[in-house]
């Protein structure tokens, strides 16, 4: 199993527990650009898809509903 392979099993199996850079890490493996943010929070956007992801950094995690979303674009964009 690859380490890209790992992160998203470990992304599905417990949202409420994934790590602020494993979240960017994805992001831009699935696609997304990273366009901005300030402080704790970083955008990341794909052309042509409506929904932007931007996660928050809560002590070196994502919030779960943050997690969720990034799910679905795992789902809709492969991985």
């Amino acid at each position: 199993m690859t380490r890209k392979e790992k992160r998203l099993a470990a992304v599905r199996q417990n949202p409420k527990a994934v790590r602020f850079d494993d979240a960017c890490q994805i992001a831009v493996s699935l696609g997304f650009i990273h366009e901005g943010g300030q402080g704790s929070h970083r955008v990341f956007k794909r052309p042509r898809e409506p929904m932007q992801l931007n996660f928050q950094n809560c002590d070196g995690l994502i919030p779960a509903y943050q997690a969720r979303q990034l799910i679905v674009m795992i789902d809709k964009y492969g991985g």
